[in-house]
Protein backbone atom coordinates (compact mmCIF):
# COMPACT_ATOMS: atom_id res chain seq x y z
CA UNK A 1 0.00 0.00 0.00
CA UNK A 2 1.52 3.35 -0.98
CA UNK A 3 1.98 6.05 1.62
CA UNK A 4 -0.42 8.90 0.81
CA UNK A 5 0.07 12.38 2.24
CA UNK A 6 -1.07 15.97 1.73
CA UNK A 7 1.71 18.52 1.26
CA UNK A 8 2.48 20.92 4.09
CA UNK A 9 1.96 23.87 1.72
CA UNK A 10 -1.66 22.83 1.09
CA UNK A 11 -2.27 22.18 4.77
CA UNK A 12 -0.88 25.59 5.64
CA UNK A 13 -3.23 27.30 3.18
CA UNK A 14 -6.19 24.96 3.82
CA UNK A 15 -6.10 23.44 7.33
CA UNK A 16 -9.49 21.81 6.67
CA UNK A 17 -8.42 20.12 3.41
CA UNK A 18 -9.02 16.37 3.35
CA UNK A 19 -9.37 13.51 0.92
CA UNK A 20 -11.00 10.11 1.04
CA UNK A 21 -9.02 7.19 -0.37
CA UNK A 22 -10.05 3.68 -1.33
CA UNK A 23 -7.52 1.01 -2.29
CA UNK A 24 -8.96 -1.87 -4.32
CA UNK A 25 -7.29 -5.22 -4.90
CA UNK A 26 -8.15 -8.19 -7.13
CA UNK A 27 -11.01 -6.40 -8.90
CA UNK A 28 -12.60 -7.32 -12.23
CA UNK A 29 -13.28 -4.34 -14.51
CA UNK A 30 -15.54 -4.95 -17.52
CA UNK A 31 -18.20 -3.39 -19.69
CA UNK A 32 -20.71 -1.80 -17.34
CA UNK A 33 -23.57 -4.16 -16.38
CA UNK A 34 -27.05 -3.09 -17.45
CA UNK A 35 -27.92 -2.34 -13.82
CA UNK A 36 -25.17 0.30 -13.63
CA UNK A 37 -25.97 1.70 -17.07
CA UNK A 38 -29.64 1.98 -16.16
CA UNK A 39 -28.97 3.58 -12.80
CA UNK A 40 -26.54 6.08 -14.32
CA UNK A 41 -28.94 6.99 -17.14
CA UNK A 42 -31.82 7.46 -14.68
CA UNK A 43 -29.68 9.62 -12.40
CA UNK A 44 -28.50 11.81 -15.26
CA UNK A 45 -32.03 12.30 -16.59
CA UNK A 46 -33.30 13.39 -13.17
CA UNK A 47 -30.28 15.60 -12.62
CA UNK A 48 -30.88 17.36 -15.93
CA UNK A 49 -34.42 18.21 -14.81
CA UNK A 50 -33.13 19.52 -11.48
CA UNK A 51 -30.45 21.63 -13.18
CA UNK A 52 -33.09 23.37 -15.27
CA UNK A 53 -34.43 24.85 -12.03
CA UNK A 54 -31.26 25.70 -10.10
CA UNK A 55 -28.02 27.61 -10.62
CA UNK A 56 -24.63 26.02 -10.05
CA UNK A 57 -24.08 28.74 -7.47
CA UNK A 58 -26.72 27.13 -5.25
CA UNK A 59 -25.06 23.69 -5.14
CA UNK A 60 -23.05 23.74 -1.92
CA UNK A 61 -20.47 21.10 -2.83
CA UNK A 62 -19.67 22.78 -6.15
CA UNK A 63 -19.43 26.17 -4.42
CA UNK A 64 -17.04 24.75 -1.82
CA UNK A 65 -14.84 23.05 -4.39
CA UNK A 66 -14.63 26.25 -6.44
CA UNK A 67 -13.72 28.15 -3.28
CA UNK A 68 -11.08 25.54 -2.45
CA UNK A 69 -9.53 26.05 -5.89
CA UNK A 70 -9.52 29.83 -5.42
CA UNK A 71 -7.84 29.55 -2.04
CA UNK A 72 -5.07 27.55 -3.72
CA UNK A 73 -4.69 30.13 -6.48
CA UNK A 74 -6.48 28.12 -9.19
CA UNK A 75 -9.13 29.88 -11.31
CA UNK A 76 -12.14 27.48 -11.24
CA UNK A 77 -13.75 29.24 -14.21
CA UNK A 78 -10.69 28.54 -16.36
CA UNK A 79 -9.83 25.15 -14.88
CA UNK A 80 -13.12 23.62 -13.80
CA UNK A 81 -13.32 20.91 -11.13
CA UNK A 82 -14.16 17.63 -12.88
CA UNK A 83 -17.43 17.31 -10.94
CA UNK A 84 -18.63 20.72 -12.14
CA UNK A 85 -17.62 19.83 -15.70
CA UNK A 86 -19.86 16.73 -15.50
CA UNK A 87 -22.77 18.81 -14.18
CA UNK A 88 -22.36 21.38 -16.94
CA UNK A 89 -22.28 18.65 -19.58
CA UNK A 90 -25.55 17.19 -18.30
CA UNK A 91 -27.18 20.64 -18.05
CA UNK A 92 -26.44 21.10 -21.77
CA UNK A 93 -28.23 17.82 -22.47
CA UNK A 94 -25.11 15.77 -23.19
CA UNK A 95 -25.15 12.45 -21.35
CA UNK A 96 -21.84 11.04 -20.16
CA UNK A 97 -20.78 8.13 -22.40
CA UNK A 98 -20.09 4.71 -20.93
CA UNK A 99 -16.41 3.71 -20.75
CA UNK A 100 -16.28 0.64 -18.52
CA UNK A 101 -17.61 -0.36 -15.11
CA UNK A 102 -14.94 1.39 -13.01
CA UNK A 103 -14.97 4.69 -14.91
CA UNK A 104 -18.77 4.75 -15.12
CA UNK A 105 -19.19 4.13 -11.40
CA UNK A 106 -16.51 6.71 -10.64
CA UNK A 107 -18.47 9.29 -12.66
CA UNK A 108 -21.66 8.33 -10.87
CA UNK A 109 -19.97 8.88 -7.50
CA UNK A 110 -18.80 12.30 -8.65
CA UNK A 111 -22.36 13.22 -9.66
CA UNK A 112 -23.98 11.84 -6.51
CA UNK A 113 -21.49 13.37 -4.08
CA UNK A 114 -20.95 16.48 -6.25
CA UNK A 115 -17.18 16.40 -5.79
CA UNK A 116 -14.19 15.45 -7.96
CA UNK A 117 -13.37 11.74 -7.77
CA UNK A 118 -10.42 10.11 -9.52
CA UNK A 119 -9.60 6.44 -10.05
CA UNK A 120 -6.19 5.13 -11.09
CA UNK A 121 -4.47 1.84 -11.90
CA UNK A 122 -2.53 1.20 -8.70
CA UNK A 123 0.02 -1.01 -10.45
CA UNK A 124 1.09 1.97 -12.58
CA UNK A 125 1.77 4.14 -9.51
CA UNK A 126 5.32 4.01 -8.12
CA UNK A 127 6.24 4.82 -4.53
CA UNK A 128 4.51 7.21 -2.13
CA UNK A 129 1.71 9.51 -3.31
CA UNK A 130 1.57 13.20 -2.43
CA UNK A 131 -1.31 15.61 -2.94
CA UNK A 132 0.43 18.87 -3.81
CA UNK A 133 0.55 21.81 -6.20
CA UNK A 134 2.01 21.31 -9.67
CA UNK A 135 5.47 22.68 -10.33
CA UNK A 136 7.19 24.35 -13.29
CA UNK A 137 7.35 22.17 -16.44
CA UNK A 138 5.09 19.42 -15.03
CA UNK A 139 2.73 18.16 -17.74
CA UNK A 140 0.96 14.97 -18.73
CA UNK A 141 -1.19 13.55 -21.49
CA UNK A 142 -4.70 13.69 -20.04
CA UNK A 143 -7.61 11.31 -20.59
CA UNK A 144 -9.32 14.02 -22.67
CA UNK A 145 -6.57 13.64 -25.27
CA UNK A 146 -4.84 16.93 -24.47
CA UNK A 147 -1.45 17.74 -23.02
CA UNK A 148 -2.16 19.41 -19.68
CA UNK A 149 0.16 21.91 -18.02
CA UNK A 150 0.02 21.29 -14.26
CA UNK A 151 1.92 24.27 -12.92
CA UNK A 152 0.00 25.80 -10.02
CA UNK A 153 -2.78 23.20 -10.13
CA UNK A 154 -3.82 20.73 -7.44
CA UNK A 155 -2.36 17.33 -8.34
CA UNK A 156 -1.64 13.79 -7.17
CA UNK A 157 1.94 12.68 -7.76
CA UNK A 158 4.08 9.59 -7.22
CA UNK A 159 7.87 9.33 -7.46
CA UNK A 160 7.64 9.65 -11.26
CA UNK A 161 5.60 12.85 -11.11
CA UNK A 162 1.94 13.89 -11.49
CA UNK A 163 -0.68 11.31 -12.45
CA UNK A 164 -3.98 12.88 -11.38
CA UNK A 165 -5.87 16.07 -10.64
CA UNK A 166 -9.41 17.07 -9.64
CA UNK A 167 -9.48 18.87 -13.01
CA UNK A 168 -8.49 16.06 -15.40
CA UNK A 169 -6.47 12.87 -14.93
CA UNK A 170 -3.50 11.38 -16.74
CA UNK A 171 -3.88 8.79 -19.46
CA UNK A 172 -0.80 6.98 -18.10
CA UNK A 173 -2.53 5.69 -14.94
CA UNK A 174 -6.06 5.37 -16.32
CA UNK A 175 -7.99 2.29 -15.27
CA UNK A 176 -8.73 -0.19 -18.07
CA UNK A 177 -10.50 -3.54 -18.28
CA UNK A 178 -7.10 -5.11 -17.55
CA UNK A 179 -6.75 -3.28 -14.20
CA UNK A 180 -6.64 -5.55 -11.15
CA UNK A 181 -5.73 -3.05 -8.42
CA UNK A 182 -6.87 0.56 -8.17
CA UNK A 183 -6.56 3.75 -6.15
CA UNK A 184 -9.58 6.04 -5.82
CA UNK A 185 -9.37 9.60 -4.48
CA UNK A 186 -12.36 11.64 -3.26
CA UNK A 187 -11.75 15.39 -2.93
CA UNK A 188 -14.03 15.97 0.05
CA UNK A 189 -15.52 19.37 0.82
CA UNK A 190 -13.83 21.21 3.72
CA UNK A 191 -17.11 21.55 5.63
CA UNK A 192 -17.79 17.80 5.62
CA UNK A 193 -17.25 16.31 9.06
CA UNK A 194 -14.60 13.61 9.23
CA UNK A 195 -17.10 11.00 10.44
CA UNK A 196 -19.35 11.77 7.48
CA UNK A 197 -16.37 11.58 5.14
CA UNK A 198 -15.58 8.11 6.43
CA UNK A 199 -19.19 7.01 5.84
CA UNK A 200 -19.13 8.44 2.32
CA UNK A 201 -16.04 6.55 1.18
CA UNK A 202 -17.13 3.34 2.91
CA UNK A 203 -20.49 3.51 1.12
CA UNK A 204 -18.76 4.11 -2.22
CA UNK A 205 -16.32 1.24 -1.62
CA UNK A 206 -19.20 -1.10 -0.79
CA UNK A 207 -21.00 -0.29 -4.04
CA UNK A 208 -17.77 -0.63 -6.02
CA UNK A 209 -17.22 -4.05 -4.43
CA UNK A 210 -20.72 -5.21 -5.43
CA UNK A 211 -19.83 -4.71 -9.09
CA UNK A 212 -16.09 -5.47 -9.17
CA UNK A 213 -15.51 -7.93 -6.32
CA UNK A 214 -12.08 -8.05 -4.69
CA UNK A 215 -11.02 -6.44 -1.43
CA UNK A 216 -10.80 -2.81 -0.41
CA UNK A 217 -9.42 -0.54 2.28
CA UNK A 218 -10.71 2.96 3.03
CA UNK A 219 -8.72 5.86 4.46
CA UNK A 220 -9.51 9.44 5.39
CA UNK A 221 -6.42 11.62 5.02
CA UNK A 222 -6.23 15.06 6.63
Amino acid sequence: MPEITISSAIKKELPDFKIGVVLYHNIAVSESPQMLKGRTRFYQENLKIDLEKVSFNTINEIKETRDLFKRLGVDPSKYRPSSEALFRRIKKGNNIPSVHSAADLNNLFSLQYRIPVGIYDLDKIVGPVTIRMGEENEVYDAINGRSTNLKGKLISADQNGPFGSPIVDSRQTAVTEQTKNALQIFYLTPSLKEADGVKLIQSAASMFHQIHGGENKTLLIT
